[in-house]
Order: C-alpha cells, then structure tokens, then sequence
C-alpha cells in the first residue's frame, strides 16, 4: 500500500469556461474558423463547446519564463473547492463561473462525476472593482434527519474596493460587508473540529478576512445564523414581495497590524493558552525583571502573517481585551422583476423609491477604526519575501513559501522554523492528516490484551503536500523530519487546493454524528480536465526502525515480481515464496500475500496446496496468543478448497465407462412413461432439435469440465463447515457445475463417489441441485444428442435427494416439498426449453420413486391389519405433488413446441427484409409466458409472424386442419386468390403443421381472431418505429380485415386511430392545407416523419381503416361478445392486459363522425395519389367540419347538416371532377405504355381503388349532384379513346340529354381533327361535301382537347348513333346530329 494519486471528478468542457474569463483567448481562432465579435458575442447563448483548439501545443523550452496561455489560464485565476465537493468557483477580475457536479455517463460508458457550469456572470457591483480572493463554505443542515450532507454552500468573495460579498450557488447575493476601505487580500477559515485529548483548546468557527494593514475576523456562528436568515429573507421576498426580517448582526473583531512593512498572507491559529512557564518567559521579555504574573494564564489569539520586515510576524491578541463589533447586515432582496443573478440587490433591508436607493448606494457604510495589534516577534531576513502560509490540521505547524524558490516548515507554538526545502518556486503547499487504524496495528510481544483489542488512542500523522509547477511535480513528505513517501508527475498547469476547512455550523455534539466525505487536499488539472486527490496510509509515517509494516510491503511487492517471472524451476520459486510469506510479519498483510499467491495462473496446484499448508503448519506451531485467528481459519478454508479440488479433478480423471447397455425401452421405464407417451416425447424433442440446429452455431468445446484451480477459488468460499458460492455470473456459475457434474452426466466419472465427495465437502444438497441444473439446461445440445444423460441424471438426482436435510423426513406429506419446488424453480425459469422438458420428466421421476417408497415404509410400519385410511392418505400426499409435476410437463411440452415454431424459418424469402425484421425473437420460458399475460402466446407467435412476413392466409391455410375436426363452426372469412395461396404453400414447409399443432396445443390461446388481433399491433408497431416501411402498415390492415368477429376488430382499429394514425393523420391533412397542393418530399418528411411516397400509402391504409371501423360498427350489433378463454395449464397467468381485452373495452364510435374522417381521408388520398394542385382540403368543409376533425372518434361532435353553401358545393364538385380526370389519365396512360410504366405506378401503393366509383361516393356524402360526376367520368373515357368502357358507364347516367350534348362536342373535336389536320385534296373534298352549317361548326371545335386522337372512325360512329339514340327528336342539336352521321359516313368511304 503505496501513496497514490486518484481521480475523483472531471470536467464537462472546462474550456468553455476558460472562454468566458479570458475572451482573448477566444478570438484566436485557427485558420478557417469563423472569427466572432467579442463584443457581441454571449457565452451562456454560444453553447459549450463552441470554441475548439485545434493548433497543437508545442513542447515549452527548458528556462522558458512565458507559458503558454492557453494551458497556464488557470494559475491567473482565483479558485476554490468545497470541501464537500458540492460546488467549485473559478473567478478573474470580474467574472466568475460556479460548477456543481453532476453523475454522467464517460466516453467509456461508466457513471462519474462530472463538474458542468451551474452558474456563470459578472459579480462586480462598483466600478472597477475586482475580485482577489474567494471561499466556498459548505453549511450544515439543521434539520435532524440530515443525512451529512451540507443544507447548501455559500460562496464568499473579496474585492480590491474592500468588499466581501456572500452569494449563493444560484449566483444570488445574499449580503455585503464593507469593513475595511483597503483591497481584500485573503480570505480563511476555520470549523469545528473535535479536540483529540483535553489538553487541545477548544477553537471556535470563524472568517478571517486580510487587509494590507488589518485582520477582521467574524464569528462563525454570527455568521452563520446571518447566512440563513439572509437566505430565507431572499427567498420570501423573492416568492411574495416584501418581507422586513432583519437578520441579526454580524460579531467581528478588527485588528491593525503594526510594525511590519508589507503583508501577503496569513494564518488565523485560534486561541492559545501558555502553560506556566511559558507564562513567566513571555512576562519577562516583555515587562523585564520584575514583570507581575497572573496567576491563571490568559487565552489568546495567534495570528501569523507574512511577508517582508519582518519575513515571518507573530501576532497575540489577548481575548477579553476589546469588544466584538456589531454590524448591520446589508441584505440583498431578490426582486420578482428582475434577473436573479446580480441585479437582485434592492437596497437595505425593505423596499425603497429608485432615488433613495441610489443616494443610498452612493454613500458607503461607516468603517469601524482598528484595535491596534503589534507585532511580538517574527523571523526577520531583509530580502526574504514570504508569499503564502498553509497551516497544518492540528494548528501545531505551518509551510510558507517565499521569492527565493524555498518551502519553510514553521512549529506555530515555538515560533521557529524547523525545516526547509529547496528548489520550489512558485510552490504550491497543503497538509493531509491521516488516522491510524487500530485494527491494523501489529502488537508488540508480550503486550497483548486480555481482550484481544490493540491497545491506546489511534495516533495521527501530517503529510506535508508541495506541487512545484516549474517542475511539474507533485511530492509528500512525512512531517516534521520525515522522509519523502511519495513523488507523482502531474504537469506544470495544475492548481493545489487546499481549503483548511470542513462544514460550517457544527458543534461539539451533532458533529460526532456526522461524518460527512470531504476532501482535504486536490489537484486541478486543466490540461487533462480532471480534479485529483492525494491518498496516503498511514504507515508511510513511521519511522524505518519501527515500520512493520514497510518491511511487510516490500516483502510483498517482492513476492508479486516472483509471481510474474518466468521460471522453469517450479522447486525453487516455490521455496522462495514460501521464505518470503513465512518473513511478512503482519496477518493482514501475510493474508493479502496468500490471496495474491492463490491467485496466480503460473503456479500449479501442487505448488498452491505445498504453500498453504506449510503457512498452515507454521501457524499452528506458533503460541495461541501470537496466532491471528483471523489468519488461521483462512488458510484452514482454502486448504480445505483444494483438498476438495484435488478430489474432484481425481474422479474426472478416471477412466470410466458404464457397460450397461440403453434402449428406448429402458428410457419409458426410467421415466416412467408408456411406449405412446414417449414416442410423442422424442417426436417433439426431435423437432426441437431440428429447429434449434437451424438458428444457432455450434462451436466445440474441448474444456467441458475443466476449471483452473485459481478460478474454482475465486467461486467458491468457506464459512463455518459449509462451502458456499460466491455471487457469481450465469456462465461462471455453468463452468463450477461442469466441474463438478458433467463427466458425471457424459457416464464417464462415478456419480456415487462424485456425490459422497460433495457431500463430505460440506456442499449442501440444495447448491449442488442448483448446480446439476444450471450445467443440464446449458448444455441442451449435447444432452439432446446424448440420450443416455438422461440415466446419469436420474441417478444424479436420486442420490443428491437421498442426502440428508434434502427431503426432511418430518416434512409435511399434504404440502409441497421444498425440494422438488426448487426444482421446478428452475426450470420454470429456463429458456433451454428441450432440456428444462426431460429434467422435469427426470424429476417427476424420482419424486414418484421416492414417494412410493416412503409411502410402502409408513404402511409397513403400520398395525398387521389392513388400514385403508393410511394408504389413502399417502396416495394423497402423492397426488398433491404429482399434480405439481404433470402441470409442470404440460407447460413446459406447450414452451417447447411454441418455441419450436418460433425457431422456424421459411426456404425462401422475396421480399427484402427491414432491419426490424432482422432482430433475434426472444427465447421463450415458462415463467416468461405466465408472467406475459393472456396475450403473452398470441403475442409470442405474432412477433415471429411479423419476421416471417406471412401473408394473413397462411394463418387461415394451416386453421383449415382445425375446422376439418370442427364442421359445426361458421366457415366464414376474407376469399383471396388459390394462385395465392398455393404459392405460399410452396415455400412454407413445415410451417403450416408446425402451426396446425400450436393451434391444438393452444385452441384459446391462439383463436384464429385473436392471433388476427395480436399480428395487426405487431405490424403497426413496428410501423410506428419506421413509418417508410409502408408495407408494415398495408399488412396490418390486411390482418384487421381477417379478423371476423367485429367486437375485435371495431376495438383493434379504434385502438389504432387513437394510438398510432391520427397525430400523423392531422399532421398531414394541415400540412396539404397550408401547401395547396401534394406536399414534396421534404416538407412530409419534416411535418409527418415519412416520405411523400409512405405519405400516400399511409392516407390510403388510414381510409381503408376507417372504411373497416363502419363496417365492424355496423356488424357488431349481429354479433355476440367473444368469451376470452385460457387453456387450463396456463389459467395462473399474470401480467398486462391482452390486446383483445383491451380491444373489447373500448367504447362505441360516433358512426358520422367516423364517416366524417374517411371523407378527408379519402380526399387526401386522393390529392397525394394522382398529385393534384390547387387543392386545399380543409377548403372543402365549412367550420363545423373543420372543428371536429381530429376529435376523439367517440365522442358526440357537432356535424354539417342541411343544405350546403353552393359556393362549397361548387368548389367540392371541381375537386371530385378533378380526381375523376386524374383516375382516368392514370389508368390509360399506364395501358399506353405498359411495359415500361404499370409496374412503376402501382407497386407503392398495393391494388389501386376504383376512383370514379369512390368520388361517385364521395359526391354523395359532400352533397355534390352524382351525375355530374358520372358524366364527367364518361366524357373523360371517350376522351381517351376508351369507348368500351365508355358506353357500359353511360348506364349509370340519369341526365342522358345533357350528356348526348357533351358528347357532340367530343364526337365534332374528333372529326376535326380526322377532316381539318391536314389540308390535303381529299380533305377539302370532303369538306366541300359536307353541309356549310357543319362545316363551319367542325372548324370552330378545337382537337387539342383531345387525349387521344387515335380513335378509329368507326367507333366514332357508333358515338354518333349512341348519341342520336339518347337524344330525343325534339331536341335542339338532334338535326346536328344527323348532320355528323352522315359526316362519318362520307369520312369512312373510301376516296373515289
């Protein structure tokens, strides 16, 4: 145990506070870096981290008096640390940043305390004014549930215009104190601390506050009851207004140093009491020979400065000498108005006008004059300058640092030095005191206690601590004339923090209860951004002569180089670590040599036990009172340990081999099953087996049943005759078992005398069960493949529950034995489900074997007659716990065939699989499945479903066995294509039987709706998680439409609107609202989280599933409530609400206002599928439709009723004619060219709807006149050349004279263009033919309208006599029309 540095926080990003105190730093910006304003520029609104350094450092000339900047930053900075690591202040000139820690995650992913900015501003309140010096004092809590931590800490800070203000961490003042018109030069303090013996004086709490020519120093508890009502007062006021409490004053003490030229620092010692001769010797010097004494000695304080003239002043002022000074408490208000941090102050206590405040501010509070003090004494050397003075923690001695580069070791009592240093300037000095353990303490012979205990008080050391930054070195010294015991490089830019303080407000008896963790001493280091302290034991104080314990150290560090040498000669290193323990004097250390030893990988085990024992052996020859028995018992249980692996690794390798052949037959008998029960057993198993071999890769495994000798100490422990292991891993644990129990389970180790060895070892047969176990699941593989382990198990198991205290005798018959409990446990637990399935038939086994023969013992034992009340008692104490067993098998057999599923894959997959696909399932167990709730199984099996991508017809394909046995049932359902259907049988396999079983194993469970109901939440979960993969969202709709019963299916798809679609659903209707058109990639991206192509296949599903909601809505009423059953092994279930369930609460919907949102959702669809402009959506409704879109569907809300605006109606009518025009140039431009485009154009969004049917629909529910839109759909069909289709949709028209009227049009566009397109000699034959009226209606018509001019001229005719046929003869273009019949007549004879 050497000295030792240790990290104990970091920074969060020191550099940004560097850049807020030194703003030039900031401007040098490297090359290419944006270059700010310093003037302009805010560090709290630039972020942390918004300067970085990036020019590299170059290495510092040797003598080079100029550091760098950008490291040395922090040696021009007045810094403090609480004491309690609570708060840290770096403070220049006027600035000032407060860092509080805080626990968060390191680059290397563990927790550690960082210091992050809590506070950051300006504290100066006069012009001009800097800050010199400042304290963090930790305060305590008076409440008497504290737990040692402070209530909070207050920060103090000295300025160059004399102030001393107090603040809190927030930055709030709190008060200020002007008692000295000079600058504030240092600022100390002191706490309580309980003396060590009644010899040591009492010494009070207090503030000492240094001026160029005074010391002031406030009373701790003035100050500290000051503090507090101050900050109540801040708070009140700053919560409710004005509150006039004045605090009470503060008590200081005020002396002006004379006879000594200038004054850097000091040290407060307290107060002093001479003794006697000490008295009369300060009497003498002072009044002479014939000076009077006083018969008590006075108490005194001492004050130490220094400085020049004298180097070194000693200051006694007597106590009772002069009164305390009262001063009024300037108190700083927070107002509610204004900025909390430095524009709180408002005055004295209460509020005031703005101009009395001002005229106040202006005139500074009166100085109280000093009480003169001269100097007594000092160390006078005209050209030394003292620079700093560090007091030690018992007040006894003191380190000052000069101008010459020395460190000067002062006894505070005697007033001389003792000690000096050379070779350390710029010094930087703090103390470490260090408590003696006694348990520890070696006693010396012949002085022992009757008791046992060491004897006298812990004795306390003081190391002296000096970092010399020229040399970037950080030593301790063992004081007074110690050695160095210590040396560490830190580098030249650090800061030593020593604050010479604890908590502030303590007394002589609530600090015996407190034991808070402070720091004593710490090391900044900017470079690296952490903070340090130093750690030292206490040993390293005493002396060479008297150190034990050094000696023990060496002798330790010399026994682990041995460990680590490579040494053929095993013999001698072995007699050379057995001089060097023997040599070690102290138990603890001998003990932590031993470990060490034990520990090692180099050394064999003979070498291990030789050592043991013969530490052993020495012990024992040793007198019993010098015996540590602490010592003797540990050596005895590690002996113990390795006999016990001694005899282990024996019996592993012995060669053993069981002759006994083993036959299927004998496994029914062993497990107690007939040939049908253990056919279906393998059959299962076998399928396991298959299955599990696909998903998982198996390496061998040559170590099975090894374990180092080192490791199998490391797990295992002794106590008190009973081998225990240690809190250990899953996989250690496995490996201790395999040492034990697989040689055993492979048939090639005797399980007898494996068992009586374990025993014997003081292993109790509960470990040992829990160990057979752990390695029996682990190694599932190997035991699959092994069916003869299931013999060594069985014996296994036999033999451990014949041990004693396994199976109690006493026990209880009608309860449930522990033992098989524990049993049961575990494979309840196990995720290996095969092998947790043949332990448990294992198990069940030997329980009925056991309990039978307990069962013939009891009833031989009673009276000679028949006595059928006992053997019925014992059958039924056998009965409670066989029902145990067989519930046990029924579920782990159902675990394992769903697991078996589970790990089932298709041959072939197509489609392109997303990474959600892509993760592992989840290994199933028994307890994960009873603690899943209802829908654990359905769940389980729609997450595989979910990877597999099955399409909602291999569900309905592989129930088909099941309705087979169950014709009675309704087969009703979704009908899809047999070409469908019979490709998926195709790459299947085994699948479809894999789920027709689950289906038989669990017929509650997995309900055909019921798996529908869990795989449509699967999918639109992980929708959810990756709304681009839109195909998620389209196979979730698939499975909501498969499901028959409407009571699920209206709960599943409310469940989903509500949690899932209409936040993204309202998202994009006023997204396409405030863009007018079909939003582009980027903006649905930013508003709806998806692509514009997802967008559109997500407002297609949100309208199919809100057409879905109706038609449940509608069907529920016809339909019974499903009755949610459970199989019976799983009726103890806990956990979460199933999906069904929940899906069966939900409430009734509002039919229009469902009705209501497939409107806008059929319009949205529409305007992102055929990407229409000018379009807003939420244009088309009035302000009763807007407001109750996107209400919870539910709810009764205020509908359009009644005639509509015909300014609406005549903006919805362009909208629904727009879609129709869109559907139809859709349709034929992709039969145009289909080769090239079909597949492009329908693939993203699934089968397409038939739009003009929808807006036929549409126009309906928006009030819109339908024949318009079936007119408009006919004309746009003629338009593009698709007659056929054209003359069936002319069925649907009411209105045929009008649309007869379009059609002419039409019919005149295309004969235009056949007669007018070029001007050929047989055109204008033609023309001269015709009638001058047609002919001067042909030319006005303009053929550009027309999307295809292809049209033959003979379907055009059949136009014209469709049109003649739907025009009445009264009509007035009847004749017109007769005209263009003979018109297409002439056009279709062919030319003369």
């Amino acid at each position: 145990m050497a000295c030792s540095i240790v990290q104990f926080c970091s920074f969060q990003d020191l550099q940004a506070a560097r850049d807020f105190l030194f703003p030039h730093l900031r401007e040098e910006t490297p090359s290419g870096a944006v270059r700010r304003d310093p003037s302009k520029s805010n560090w709290e609104d630039d972020g942390w981290g918004a300067w970085e350094e990036s020019e590299p450092q170059e290495p510092e000339e040797e003598g080079n008096t100029c550091k760098p900047q950008k490291t040395c930053w922090l040696q021009d900075c007045i810094l403090s640390l609480s004491p309690t690591n609570d708060l840290m202040v770096i403070a220049r000139e006027q600035k000032a940043v407060f860092l509080v820690p805080k626990w968060k995650h390191s680059d290397k992913g563990k927790e550690e305390m960082q210091f992050a900015v809590g506070w950051s501003g300006s504290l100066s309140v006069e012009e001009g004014e800097c800050v010199t010096s400042a304290l963090c004092i930790p305060l305590a809590s008076q409440k008497r549930s504290s737990t040692g931590r402070p209530d909070w800490t207050c920060i103090v800070v000295g300025f160059t215009s004399g102030y001393v203000r107090f603040y809190t961490e927030n930055g709030v003042l709190l008060l200020a104190q002007l008692l000295n018109e000079d600058s504030v030069l240092q600022l100390k303090c002191r706490t309580y601390e309980i003396p060590r013996h009644p010899g040591v004086t009492e010494q009070n709490e207090e503030l000492s506050i240094l001026y160029p020519a005074a010391i002031v120093t406030i009373d701790g508890f003035s100050l500290f009851q000051s503090l507090r009502a101050c900050r109540n007062q801040v708070a009140k006021a700053a919560a409710s207004g004005n509150e006039n409490i004045q605090p009470p004053p503060l008590a200081y003490k005020k002396w002006g140093l004379q006879d000594i030229d200038t004054i850097i620092d000091h040290a407060s010692i307290g107060i002093m009491t001479l003794s006697p001769f000490d008295q009369m010797k300060t009497a003498s010097n002072i009044g002479g020979y014939n000076a009077a004494i006083k018969n008590s000695p006075p108490a005194m304080s001492q004050y130490i400065t220094v400085g020049s003239s004298p180097f070194t002043g000693f200051f006694y002022a007597l106590e009772g000498s002069t009164q305390p000074l009262l001063s009024h408490v300037a108190l700083a208000v927070a107002s509610k108005l204004t900025s909390a941090l430095f524009n709180a102050a408002s005055g004295w206590l209460g509020w005031k006008s703005k101009h009395e405040e001002e005229a106040f501010q202006k005139q500074k509070p009166k100085v109280e004059p000093a009480t003169p003090l001269a100097v007594r004494f000092g160390l006078p050397d005209s050209r030394r300058h003292g620079e700093s003075i560090c007091l030690s923690p018992c007040n006894t001695l003191a380190a000052v640092t000069d101008d010459f580069g020395r460190v000067i070791l002062l006894d505070v009592a005697r007033g001389i030095a003792i000690r000096m240093w050379k070779g350390y300037r710029d010094a930087q000095t703090g103390w470490i005191q260090i408590v003696e353990d006694l348990h520890e303490r070696v006693p010396e012979k012949g002085d022992f206690s009757p008791f046992g205990s060491p004897q006298g008080p812990s004795r306390v050391a003081q190391f002296l601590v000096i970092y010399a930054p020229r040399r970037g070195i950080l030593e301790v010294w063992s004081t007074q004339q110690g050695p160095r015991v210590g040396a560490f490089n830190v580098g030249k830019y650090c800061r030593l923090l020593y604050p010479g303080y604890k908590i502030m407000g303590l007394n002589n008896i609530t600090s015996q209860s407190w034991q808070p963790q402070t720091y004593q001493i710490c090391l900044v280091d900017p470079v690296s951004g952490s903070v340090k302290t130093v750690s030292v034991p206490f040993h390293l104080a005493l002396s060479d002569k008297k150190s034990e314990r050094a000696k023990d150290m060496h002798l330790v560090k010399k026994l682990g180089t041995l460990l680590k040498a490579k040494c053929p000669n095993l013999d001698l290193i072995e007699t050379e670590i057995k001089e060097l323990i023997l040599d070690i004097k102290y138990p603890a250390t001998k003990k932590q040599a031993l470990e060490s030893i034990l520990a090692s990988e180099r050394l064999p085990f003979s070498c291990l036990k030789n050592i043991t024992q013969t530490l052993m052996d020495t012990l024992k020859n040793q007198e019993l009172e010098s015996v540590d028995e602490g010592l003797l018992q540990f050596c005895a249980n590690k002996l113990k340990l390795l006999h016990l692996y001694e005899s282990v690794s024996q019996l592993n390798s012995t060669d053993f081999h069981s002759d006994t052949p083993f036959s299927d037959n004998d496994l029914a008998v062993l497990l107690r099953l007939d040939e049908k029960e253990l056919l279906k057993l393998q059959a299962l198993l076998e399928k396991y087996k298959q299955e599990n071999n696909r998903t998982a890769v198996r390496f061998s495994d040559d170590k099975d049943g090894v374990l180092p000798v080192k490791t199998f100490l490391e797990y295992l422990e002794y106590e008190k005759d009973v081998v225990n292991i240690k809190k250990t891993s899953e996989e250690e644990y496995v490996a201790l078992g395999s040492f034990f129990f697989w040689k055993c389970l492979c048939g090639e180790s005797s399980t007898e005398e494996m068992c009586h060895t374990l025993e014997s070892a003081g292993l109790s047969p509960q470990l040992l069960l829990s160990l057979l176990l752990s390695v029996w699941l682990s190694k599932e593989k190997d035991i699959l493949d092994k069916p003869q382990s299931v013999c060594c198990l069985h014996t296994m198991l036999y033999l451990l529950s014949k041990m004693k205290v396994a199976i109690e005798e006493t026990w209880d018959s009608q309860s449930v034995s522990p033992w098989w409990q524990q049993m049961r446990t575990v494979c309840i637990q196990s995720e290996n489900n095969g092998a947790a399935l043949l332990s448990a038939h294992v198990g069940h086994a030997v329980a009925a074997q056991i309990s039978n023969s307990l069962t013939e013992k009891k009833f031989s034992q009673t009276v000679s007659g028949t006595d059928s009340e006992a053997l019925t008692d014992s059958w039924e104490a056998l009965s409670l716990d066989t029902e145990y067993w067989k519930l046990l098998l029924k579920q782990l057999e159902d675990c394992l065939l769903l697991q078996t599923l589970l790990h089932s894959k298709t041959n072939t997959r197509t489609s392109k699989v997303s990474s959600l696909q892509a993760e592992p399932l989840p290994k199933l167990s028994v307890k994960k499945l009873l603690e899943g709730g209802k829908g654990g199984i359905a769940d389980s099996v729609a997450k595989w479903i979910f990877k597999q991508d099955f399409s909602p017809e291999v569900l309905k394909l592989a129930n088909k066995g099941r309705d087979a046995e169950n014709p009675d049932e309704p087969r009703e359902g979704i009908n899809r294509g047999l070409f469908e259907v019979s490709e998926v049988e195709m790459d299947l396999g085994a699948i479809p039987d894999l789920l027709h079983l689950a289906y038989k194993q669990f017929p509650c469970s997995l309900e055909l709706d019921v798996l529908h109901a869990h795989c449509c939440w699967e999918y639109v979960v992980q929708w959810n998680k990756d709304p681009e993969e839109a195909r998620f969202f389209v196979r979730s709709i698939e499975h909501l439409k498969h499901i028959l019963n409407a009571h699920i299916q209206n709960g599943i798809a409310l469940m989903m609107w509500n949690t899932f679609l209409v936040k993204r659903f309202s998202a994009a209707t006023y997204l396409m609202d405030k863009v007018g058109k079909a939003p582009k990639d980027r903006l649905c991206r930013r508003d709806v989280g998806m692509s514009d192509t997802a967008v559109t296949s997500f407002l297609g599903c949100c309208w199919d599933l809100l057409q879905t909601l109706m038609e449940a809505d509608v069907s529920r009423d016809e339909m019974q409530v499903p009755v949610l059953d459970t199989e019976d092994a799983w009726l103890t279930v806990e956990g979460p609400v199933s999906i069904v369930e929940l899906a069966l609460d939900q409430k009734h919907i509002h039919y229009p206002l469902v009705v209501h949102h497939s409107v806008l959702g059929a319009i949205l669809y529409a305007v992102m599928r055929f990407s229409l402009k000018t379009v807003k959506p939420l244009s088309l409704f009035d302000s009763k439709g807007k407001n109750a879109f996107f209400k919870d569907l539910t709810s009764i809300q205020l509908l359009p009723s009644g005639e509509m605006d015909p300014n609406f109606i005549s903006v919805r009518q362009q909208f629904l004619l727009k879609v129709v025009s869109a559907a139809v140039q859709a349709r034929h431009t992709v039969a145009k060219d289909r080769d090239s485009t079909e597949e492009a154009a329908t693939a993203p969004f699934g089968k397409d709807q038939d739009w003009p049917v929808l807006a036929v629909d549409l126009a309906h529910h928006l009030q819109v006149n339908e024949d318009v839109v079936r007119r408009h759909y006919v004309g746009e069909l003629y338009n593009y050349g698709a007659d056929h289709l054209g003359e069936e949709a002319i069925l649907q028209v009411q209105d045929k004279e009008v649309l007869a009227s379009q059609l002419l049009v039409l019919i005149g566009q295309r004969l235009a263009h056949a007669v007018l397109r070029t001007q050929t000699r047989e055109g204008l034959e033609l023309l001269a033919r015709l009638p001058p009226t047609l002919c001067t209606w042909l030319k006005a018509m303009n053929p550009q309208d027309l999307q295809n001019t292809e049209v033959p001229i003979a379907t055009t005719a059949k136009l014209v006599n469709k049109v003649i046929e739907l025009l009445p003869e009264n009509h007035g273009q009847y004749s017109l029309a007769l005209h263009l019949t003979e018109a297409v007549e002439a056009i279709s004879l062919p030319p003369l």
